[in-house]
């Protein structure tokens, strides 16, 4: 690709603009509408310039409105670093900052956190806060339209239509420089123009960039200024972990079991029947349930169940010394019905709303209070609870859900909710990381967060991909998970996996057999596999419905297994240099269908993943980069070029590249 790119410290050509404004955010179940009135804006001109030891200081000013401002820029190798201070006029008067930059306008762009129906984002405006992806308007809008036009998968809607879970203000470019910029409010990125970059502010810019030779080196530089992740547990390799909780059938819908340890017991036993490897049972319920319009969904008291799963302390030991771990879910709300909501609320620990009561937010049909993670008090009360109620009793993981939800305008103990929205969830995830050093575990346990903002990369053990539909649709289904995770990776998060079998189940989007299946294949290259039942689990096809099932997975399972060793190295790339473990193709060749591709993906140097996309194919086309590659499952050899490769179930396209040393480790998998 061409070298070119934008030059932060390129002061001449920076067009520079600053105004004043008025937010307007609504917000509903964490999806937000946003609207914003501009009362002024200026472009700025320069009026002095001033050489210093690494750069330059330059003072602009605005023609009309008497503001005078400081850019400071430094250039030290390949590190640019920009930063704007208000040296005159009346600080209050200026909220709003354009900053414009001539760029290479062949480049592409990736990163911004986690994207999922666009990987290049070349073309689009991104904007910078964190929202709930799966927003039921546009889930309702989907059901509808498929129920009058039928099932569309590869129907996207426009790229503004969409929220994102995981947002950070950092984007890479095809020439190999990244741009990280250090804000929380509400902003914009906007790469619609083919010749320039447009970063908006609603805070004082401070801008870093650095440019590599190589994409491996461009994510070690990046990740020193973002953060590393830290290795998980070994015992996460040896199999998959797999949901099960404590529900039956009750005619068309499902209902809390009262049997959660037995429950456990009996799938257990026909896994072990079946020969699957399993490392863990994932039990969202384990502190009860509520069966809702939407489905089964968890009681959120964090603390077990005794009644859905009595004597749970003890049987997770027993469960432990066979290898099975226990995990469990948590997030930053609390249930207005129980016990522990009636201790926050006593003693003020939770987010207020203007009139000073608790801001009950609307998650999916019943509201709930989000503890302040701004009152210190509140904050180590909420991690006892992780480390009492969790660790304590055993668990060796769980879900850190949510993190997106805090309203623009709640009333916090200590900030201003507009300038912590965006940063609340890398608050969560830290939450949990000190719990679980706290304690002492970090070698034994782990979380996985769906949230996120720059910070998250350094506390977040792992992210999941979130709420995807349990179907094919290339927006919101199983393959949405790929430009997800690849947006992650080139956004310096490089450990990351989705549900097995997708999440979000409503009326006819029921999850069929052949897309479990598909899925459960698709994940076993990927560091982590774990299933999901789903938020209707009675409705979607379950892992052991079958033998074919069953088999399936116990295959999978020992794949993934086999894997171990190979995902080991590539996490440790991960933790020692921030190489993310899935990667796009582009990442280690340089070939122009690569910058574009979103249905493939390298699983580190050596193994390449097609994976099956489309309900009732018997194979696809793939396109190989510019190596020999020797197809895992039958042995031929492909060299660079599109082909159409066979896949029966059983049998997904991937790849190990021939020059690899691993190969004969590699090739061993399938045994």
């Amino acid at each position: 690709m061409h070298k070119g790119g934008i030059t932060i410290v390129d002061y001449k050509n920076l067009t520079v603009e600053v105004g004043f404004g008025e937010n307007n955010f609504t917000m509903d179940r964490g999806s937000f509408k946003y609207k914003q009135k501009i009362h002024w804006k200026e472009k700025c001109k320069i009026v002095s310039e001033q050489k210093t030891e690494n750069g330059v200081e330059v003072i602009l000013s605005t023609p009309n409105k008497n503001q005078t401002f400081k850019l400071v820029l430094s250039d030290v190798g390949d590190k640019k670093e920009l930063s704007m201070v208000q040296i005159e006029g009346n600080h209050g008067e200026v909220n709003r900052f354009w900053l414009t930059f001539p760029t290479n306008s062949e480049e592409h762009i990736y990163g911004c956190g986690e994207t999922y129906s666009e990987f290049d984002l070349k073309g689009q405006n991104v904007r910078i806060w964190v929202a709930e992806h799966q927003n039921a308007n546009r889930i309702s809008k989907k059901i509808i339209k498929e129920k009058i036009r039928g099932k569309r998968p590869n129907k996207k809607l426009r790229f503004d239509k969409y929220e994102s879970y995981y947002v950070q203000p950092t984007f890479i470019s095809s020439d190999k420089y990244y741009v990280h910029v250090d804000m929380n409010a509400y902003g914009e990125f906007d790469f619609t123009k083919p010749g320039s970059i447009t970063i908006y502010t609603q805070e004082l810019p401070h801008i870093y960039s650095e440019k590599a030779e190589s994409f491996e080196e461009l994510s070690e530089k990046l990740t020193a200024v973002l953060g590393r992740q830290r290795k998980l547990p070994e015992w996460v390799y040896d199999g998959g972990i797999i949901a099960m909780q404590d529900w039956v059938k009750d005619g068309d819908k499902v209902v809390e079991g009262f049997d959660g340890c037995g429950n456990i017991d009996r799938k257990l036993k026909e896994l072990d029947e079946a020969g699957a490897k399993v490392v863990g049972v994932w039990c969202q319920d384990w502190c009860g349930c509520r069966c809702t319009g939407f489905g089964y969904q968890v009681m959120w008291n964090w603390k077990y169940s005794r009644e859905q799963y009595p004597n749970l302390p003890e049987k997770i030991k027993e469960w432990k010394a066979k290898g099975v771990r226990f995990l469990g879910y948590i997030n930053p709300f609390i249930a207005l019905e129980k016990d522990i909501y009636q201790e926050a609320k006593e003693k003020g620990y939770c987010v207020k709303n203007k009139d000073g009561e608790d801001y009950l937010v609307t998650i999916t049909t019943f509201p709930a209070a989000m503890v302040d993670f701004t009152n210190p008090a509140a904050y180590e009360w909420y991690k006892n609870l992780i480390k009492e109620n969790m660790i304590g009793i055993g668990m060796g993981g769980w879900m850190a859900d949510f993190g997106e939800y805090l309203p623009d305008d709640a009333v916090l103990f200590n900030g201003d909710a507009k300038f912590l929205h965006n940063s609340w969830p890398a608050i969560w995830a830290k939450l949990n990381r000190e719990a679980i050093e706290e304690c002492g575990a970090q070698d034994e346990v782990f979380f996985f967060t769906r949230a996120g903002f720059t910070g998250t990369v350094k506390d977040s053990a792992m992210m999941w991909t979130g709420d995807q539909h349990v179907d094919w649709s290339i927006d919101d289904g199983m393959p949405s998970v790929i430009p997800a995770t690849l947006s992650l990776a080139m956004s310096g998060f490089g450990l990351s996996h989705s549900d097995v079998g997708g999440y979000t189940t409503i009326m006819h989007m029921r999850r069929s057999k052949e897309l479990l299946m598909r899925w459960e294949e698709m994940n076993v290259f990927s560091p982590l596999y774990r299933f999901h039942e789903g938020n209707q689990p009675g409705n979607n096809v379950q892992f052991n419905e079958d033998k074919e099932l069953l088999a399936h997975l116990a295959k999978c399972t020992k794949w993934h297994s086999a894997l171990a060793d190979y995902l080991k190295g590539l996490v440790s790339q991960t933790t020692e240099k921030g190489t993310p473990v899935m990667r796009p193709i582009f990442y280690h060749y340089d070939e122009p269908w690569a910058y574009s591709e979103t249905t493939e993906y390298l699983l580190g140097r050596d193994i390449l993943v097609a994976p099956v996309l489309k309900a009732g194919a018997k194979g696809r086309n793939v396109t190989l980069p510019d190596d020999t590659w020797v197809h895992l499952f039958t042995g031929e050899e492909y060299k660079k070029g599109t082909v159409y490769v066979e896949a029966e179930i059983g049998q997904p396209p991937v790849f190990v590249r021939k020059e690899s040393s691993d190969l004969d480790l590699l090739r061993g998998i399938i045994k």
